[in-house]
């Protein structure tokens, strides 16, 4: 599994990185320790996963981090996470 996670400012890329995970663990946790790792990268606190966050992404593999998912303050628009490769 590959996920791509990106941070925005303005509609501009500031960041991203690819974290790829081809172990044996479940779907769900891939994708949390992929975020653990990408958030880890990028310096952030972890988002947590609102109902709108989780809806998005089981429709799309595909969600949007804005402020209110974080609880300290961030200094970007939103951290995207897209699951590119199952």
């Amino acid at each position: 599994m590959r996920i791509w996670f990106k941070i925005f400012q303005d509609n501009h890329l500031l960041r991203d990185t690819v974290i790829t995970d081809d172990g044996n663990d479940t779907r769900t946790h891939k994708i949390f320790n992929a975020l653990e790792q990408a958030c880890y990268q990028f310096d952030l606190s972890k988002p947590l996963w609102l109902d709108a966050t989780v809806a998005e992404f089981k429709r799309h593999a595909k969600a949007r981090f804005y402020q209110d998912n974080f609880v300290e303050e961030i200094d970007f628009d939103f951290l995207e996470i897209h699951v590119i490769e199952e």
